[in-house]
């Protein structure tokens, strides 16, 4: 039988027991599928359920096939080495004692003489070359998440199930995940934010909390398809908005015509012209007619309320973020980061930076790139005052503003809005809640606290502090944004960058991203190049 999962009726639940997804009915063949959806949906979750790690609330997972598992957050045993995450630690010892003549006839009928011809062939495969003795600690995220993807090619399964695995990877490391999977011949269901990865897919699978839509195609054709789908509900909202309109106004004209013939009879039975009797007989039908009438249109109103509120919420979910700031009033030729012969490093005797000169001028937008290790976050801390270099001039214009992972530039203990007032002290009450709208936090969802929110929201919210407020500083500073974002989350923050017109100095291997910000220069701190114009692919 060829390898399969199929998801039928499956429903799932965070273990507090609040509902992720209901119902999905999905099968993936020998494909690659890209997962997407906004954070919190259950992306994650439904990759344990595949793997038997998670018990559905209801519904049934059948998995036709041998699955292996890539974490994103898997934690390391203290003093484990690179062999350790292929499970053969036991057969590379024994392998070794019998080349030595240490191992007994018994174990020698053991061995297994092609072990460490295949741990070598699964690294090349992810483009990596290290002695399986190496301590994990001694490695960076991006290259244990390399050693983790070897493993599982290592165990041979029929299906991949990664769960973004281009996370905290450099360049080369993306480059290698994407051309393991373009050879795979297995299943891989991939959950990713990677738009380069996102367009290798033969499938995307988009989870929302109305339940999984399969979009046949890559990233490309998805978006496409989606563009159709927004097209559609604006007609849909459109003409439910015409619709409710016309019903108000039907409303309104019986309502008068009603005022008229009320004030009719009143005035009839004011000359006694019409018996008693006759009267309140008349009045009752008018009434009853009346009240009927009412009680339809009351129904047709909130039936047209509902359409415009339902095509409303598919628009805010399918509309792109796009938004208006004020300017920075930076001017062109004014200087906002200079280095002149830098050397910066933790071990001021191996300095990780030697002798880098920078100056960016002006509304510029720099990207720093290079493999991990080279010194690209070292950089980001020289140029915001959170490091002294070794040697050497850092000059940096004041008003500027740092976005870490973790925009520790936001308070978690108070709302969004509170941040926003605390960042932007001479904001009115207005002038907050407006701010804040254009990055999608309207009414109470400017009150959430910021520890609360999701790492999307997050990002979103301090973009909404710093550049919503009347003078937006003149640099930027980012430090890997689109790690740990969703696609949404990623193109909201696209949306306010490009509407931000200071400088912008950032850190990323997402070259979509790169784009789509407009980055006209990189500076490589592996070479020492600085590349102007368009972003190299």
């Amino acid at each position: 039988m060829p390898a399969s999962i199929i998801l039928s009726r499956l429903s799932l639940a965070t273990p507090d027991g609040r509902s992720l997804l209901s119902n999905i009915d999905l099968t993936f063949g020998t494909e690659r599928a890209g997962l997407v959806g906004r954070n919190g949906v259950g992306k994650t979750t439904l990759l344990a359920a595949i793997t038997g790690e998670h018990v559905p609330q209801s519904g049934r997972v059948i998995a036709n096939g041998t699955v292996g598992l890539l974490r994103q957050d898997a934690q390391l045993r203290a003093g484990a080495v690179v062999v350790d995450l292929f499970g053969v630690r036991d057969a590379l010892d024994l392998l070794r004692r019998a080349e030595r003549g240490e191992a007994s006839a018994e174990e020698v009928a053991d061995v297994d003489w092609t072990i460490e011809t295949r741990l070598a062939s699964a690294l090349a495969r992810v483009g990596f070359d290290i002695d399986p003795d190496t301590e994990l600690d001694r490695l960076s995220g991006g290259q244990v998440t390399r050693v983790r993807l070897a493993a599982l090619l290592f165990a041979e399964p029929d299906f991949l199930l990664l769960d973004e695995p281009t996370n905290n990877l450099d360049r080369d490391g993306r480059r290698a995940v994407i051309d393991l999977l373009a050879a795979w011949r297995g299943g891989a269901i991939v959950v990713s934010h990677d738009r380069a990865l996102l367009e290798t897919m033969d499938a995307i699978v988009e989870l929302t909390s109305l339940g999984a839509t399969r979009y046949g195609g890559n990233w490309s054709s998805y978006r496409a398809q989606k563009s159709v789908e927004l097209a559609a509900v604006r007609h849909d909202l459109a003409h439910a908005e015409k619709h409710l309109s016309e019903i108000d106004g039907k409303a309104q004209e019986a309502s008068e015509r009603k005022a008229r013939k009320d004030s009719g009879g009143k005035r009839k039975r004011a000359k006694a012209d019409m018996p008693r009797i006759l009267a309140g007989a008349r009045r009752d039908r008018s009434e009853d007619s009346g009240g009927k009438t009412a009680q339809i249109t009351e129904r047709r109103r909130a039936e047209a309320l509902d359409a415009v509120g339902t095509a409303r919420r598919r628009i805010e979910v399918l509309q792109p973020l796009s938004v208006k700031l004020p300017s920075t009033q930076l001017p062109a030729g004014r200087e906002v980061v200079w280095l002149d012969r830098v050397s910066a490093g933790y071990q001021p005797e191996r300095p990780v930076l030697r002798n880098l000169s920078l100056t960016i001028v002006g509304p510029e937008r720099v990207a720093i790139v290079g493999p991990n290790g080279s010194g690209k976050t070292t950089l980001l801390k020289l140029i915001a005052g959170e490091m002294r270099p070794v040697s050497g001039t850092v000059r940096v214009r004041p008003d500027f503003a740092l976005f870490d992972q973790k925009v520790s530039l936001l308070d978690p203990a108070i709302s969004i809005l509170d941040n926003f007032g605390r960042l932007n002290p001479r904001a009115g009450a207005n002038e907050c809640h407006a701010a804040l709208a254009r990055f999608m936090f309207r009414a109470d969802a400017a009150l959430q606290i910021v520890g609360s929110l999701s790492g999307g929201q997050l990002f979103r919210a301090g973009l909404a502090c710093v550049l919503g407020g009347s003078r937006p500083p003149s640099l930027l500073i980012l430090d890997e944004p689109t790690n740990h974002l969703d696609l949404e989350s990623i193109e909201a923050v696209e949306a306010g960058l490009r509407a931000y017109d200071g400088a912008l100095l950032v850190v990323s291997h997402d070259e979509a991203f790169l784009q789509a910000i407009g980055v006209t220069r990189r500076v490589d701190l592996a070479t020492s190049r600085q590349l102007f114009g368009a972003v190299e692919q």
